[in-house]
């Protein structure tokens, strides 16, 4: 019994709670969340005397949001401003729908004054229909107008008025061919391109992997950057890789000599007693343990070791007024280091992660073109970022 009753002050909280959240979404013009919550709580058991409020609820609810949608859709009708056009098919759309998910119910009734619940449904595929015809209309002209202005940005918004005509009327006039041309008249054309001020020759290996933007994964759908000018391209912007100064040092090989020592494990011998005399066990066998010895090594490590270090400036330009823009800067350091050694003693001495240099030996350093060259990854790397994180439009 006490579990019935826990039982039932549980239910009747939930439903209290559902009835006051409803409540409340009503009161404060909520009227679709109201619709919502008592559609929830209806579609089990609608019958149920428990579920009476929900749908009064749902009936008020539903002939207050009506009104209100069709008042608002008569004001947007009299301002006669054409931008209201999608608001009005969205509301008719809404209206529709709003129904449809009611419809599944039906009938409801009212127990208390034996009547079924009234929902007053019209019928409005002609309104969805001339306003989807008429917001159709409204966005091509909308994009035709911006597509006739000098503005990138105004491209770029007739661009996704366009787009959504096509979800909206697929195939509506020449709106795939305008997508083109809005496509084409929104996109920034860059040049990247790279100029050296120091007194080393770049690699070509370098400059190709730099502005090989191909690999770069740079996503901005409005920004195509080419590093070989293309004919036909007006460019808007240019970047510029100057490269300032490249530093390199001098071959290094460091030499050290190190001791290690460690106790290891040399067979087995007989446990002594404090006296010196060997133990046995119950079975009368001798007790035996790891007999420990200390052994050592000395280690002669050679570290061949160079480094490059790259420095460079990134300039924005804006190419239809020559003005510089933005500067940011650039460098790179890359490090070539080997580790060989030689060894006196015991190689047990020494720990496991340190032999393998044992078998190595010296190598010849890589050139300085090399050096600056395998610099060229970590460069592109940071050129990415500085790209990614400053646009050149907002």
């Amino acid at each position: 019994m006490k579990q019935i009753s826990v039982f039932f002050i549980a239910f009747f909280f939930v439903v209290s709670c559902g009835v006051r959240q409803t409540q409340n979404a009503l009161a404060e013009g909520n009227y679709d969340e109201a619709i919502q919550i008592a559609i929830d709580n209806l579609r089990q058991r609608k019958d149920a005397k428990g579920k009476q409020d929900y749908v009064l609820f749902l009936e008020e609810a539903f002939a207050k949001a009506k009104a209100r949608d069709l008042q608002q859709i008569e004001l947007w009708f009299k301002d006669a401003n054409p931008s209201n056009t999608e608001k009005i098919y969205n509301t008719y759309v809404a209206l529709h729908q709003r129904q449809e998910r009611i419809k599944p119910l039906l009938p409801l009734r009212v127990i208390s004054q034996n009547r079924k619940a009234t929902f007053d449904f019209d019928n409005y595929s002609d309104e969805i229909v001339s306003s989807k015809n008429a917001l159709a209309k409204h966005l091509y002209d909308n994009a035709k107008a911006l597509l006739a202005t000098r503005d990138k940005m105004n491209f770029r918004r007739a661009f996704d008025d366009l787009n959504y005509l096509q979800e909206l009327s697929p195939g509506f006039k020449d709106s795939a061919k305008l997508i083109d041309e809005a496509r084409q008249k929104g996109t920034d054309y860059v040049h990247v391109y790279t100029k050296n001020e120091t007194q080393m020759v770049i690699p070509i290996r370098l400059e190709n992997d730099l502005l090989d933007f191909s690999t770069m994964g740079l996503n901005d759908p409005w920004t195509v950057y080419h590093s070989n000018p293309v004919k036909g391209i007006t460019y808007d912007y240019g970047i510029l890789v100057n490269f300032r100064a490249i530093n390199i040092s001098p071959e290094q090989v460091k030499e050290r000599e190190f001791v290690k020592e460690k106790q290891i494990k040399d067979g087995q011998k007989r446990l002594l007693d404090a006296n010196g005399n060997p133990v046995k066990d119950q079975q009368g066998n001798f007790v035996m343990v790891d007999n420990m010895k200390n052994v050592s090594i000395t280690i002669f490590e050679f570290r061949q070791f160079k480094t490059v270090q790259v420095t460079a400036k990134i300039d924005y330009l804006d190419l239809k007024t020559n003005q510089l823009l933005n500067t940011y800067p650039l460098s790179s350091e890359f490090v070539f280091e080997h580790i060989y050694a030689r060894y006196k003693g015991n190689k047990q001495a020494c720990e496991s992660n340190y032999l393998p240099f044992f078998d190595r030996v010296a190598v010849p350093f890589p050139s300085n073109e090399q050096m600056v060259a395998d610099s060229g990854q970590n460069l592109k790397n940071k050129l990415k970022e500085i790209i990614s994180r400053h646009r050149l439009r907002n």
